[in-house]
Parts: structure tokens; C-alpha cells; sequence
């Protein structure tokens, strides 16, 4: 995804974030990783000492991880903040 699409896809979910749901809220993060206990450690540490809820769940085939966090955030820059401190990690689809 390029700068600025990434920009509007960012701007976008900030207003529904706004719309949906009071803050500070519980929000239900999910990633698609390649199997590598390195790269799943990276999004480990991104929710460090946040009192998140991690759930792992490896594909049939062992190939992919699913990543699911529970976390309460304070507003929407937050959630916003860290889907961006994920998508630097290679290989990571956010859904």
C-alpha cells in the first residue's frame, strides 16, 4: 500500500473508530504471520506491558500463524499507532 492510500485507509478508520465505540474501549486486533517465532515475538513486544490478550493459531499446514489481541486503548490514534509499529514487520497482514 503506498503513503497516501495508507494515509486514507488510516483516516478512515480513525472516523469509525470514532463513530463505533466509546474510549477508552477493548479492541479485537487480528494478524495473518508467516510461522517465525521471530516475527510473532516482534508483535509481542509492540503489546508489551498493555495488558493485552494474545491468541495464536497456526494454519492447517503449519505455514501461517493467526494473531489475535485483545487490548484496552485509550482513543483511536492509539489503535491507529499500533497497526503502524505492526506493518513494519515483514510479512505481516493486517485484517
Amino acid at each position: 500500500m503506498d503513503t497516501q492510500n495508507q494515509d486514507e485507509f488510516y483516516e478512515r478508520l480513525k472516523n469509525e473508530l470514532d463513530k463505533s465505540s466509546s474510549w477508552p474501549s477493548d479492541y479485537l486486533y487480528k494478524f495473518i504471520v508467516p510461522t517465525d517465532e521471530e516475527k510473532i515475538d516482534q508483535i509481542h513486544k509492540i503489546f508489551d506491558n498493555t495488558g493485552a490478550v494474545i491468541e495464536l493459531k497456526k494454519s492447517s499446514k503449519g505455514k501461517y500463524t493467526s494473531v489475535s489481541i485483545t487490548v484496552n486503548m485509550d482513543n483511536p490514534d492509539k489503535v491507529i499507532e499500533k497497526y503502524q509499529e505492526v506493518g513494519l514487520i515483514e510479512g505481516v497482514i493486517s485484517l
